[in-house]
């Protein structure tokens, strides 16, 4: 039997994000053409647009009140999440490169969330083990280096709260997760944390094919 699905068009793209909460407010769409112009190919590194309607609508349906972000780039997914917090939440940001997130942060200040989010700039794989034990994160989104990916989840698992959900980004790479003659160092590094997370007892996980892969690991 033939599997449902079908293919996501520009169009389609644009109708589930109109079709949404929370909707595309101006700041969404200027921030999101702002990098797109001002970055040029980097800014594939953005989120699907599709996506931050998706990382709100989760960060709100779990309740989140502390989440962290592992590769933050321009700020879209951050502002994403940061608005489904309540007003005590707070959003921890980790990149290695100042210049991007300094693009996206007079977009959080105008919609008047820049009071949730911080960020830290250094490599995630020192910076993050700086992150309290005492104060569980419920959520966290791992779009960075796509190398780094098994050492960020090693460290965030112990100080996520029991049912805090740890979700990376770009887990389908376009299609190249599957294709056996694709072996760069990215592609194996993906499908090795793919392989781990589904194997790994101390979570239950699901892959969802929303943007370029999603691979959701809920903690027991």
């Amino acid at each position: 039997m033939a599997g449902k699905g079908i293919t996501l068009t520009e169009d389609l793209r644009s109708y589930i994000v109109a079709h949404s909460d929370p909707p595309r407010t101006d700041v969404h769409r200027r921030m999101v053409e702002t990098t797109r112009e001002a970055m040029g190919g980097l800014s594939i590194m953005q989120v699907a647009e599709e996506q931050g309607p998706w990382l709100s609508f989760m960060v709100g349906l779990i309740g989140a009140r502390r989440a962290v972000e592992v590769g933050t780039f321009t700020g879209y997914s951050a502002l994403c999440m940061a608005e489904a917090l309540p007003a005590d939440g707070h959003l921890h940001c980790f990149d290695v490169s100042s210049e991007y997130v300094d693009r996206g942060r007079p977009f959080w200040a105008e919609a008047g969330l820049d009071d949730r989010i911080g960020v830290t700039i250094g490599p995630a794989a020192d910076t993050l083990s700086a992150l309290p034990d005492g104060d569980p994160v419920d959520f966290a989104f791992l779009d960075a280096d796509k190398p780094g990916y098994a050492t960020y989840y090693e460290v965030l698992l112990p100080r996520m709260r029991q049912g805090g959900l740890i979700v990376a980004d770009n887990t389908l790479w376009s299609g190249s997760i599957i294709d056996a003659s694709v072996t760069d160092e990215d592609t194996e590094a993906l499908r090795a944390y793919n392989d781990m997370v589904v194997e790994d007892n101390r979570v239950d996980a699901l892959m969802v094919n929303v943007g370029d892969g999603l691979t959701l690991a809920r903690k027991r």
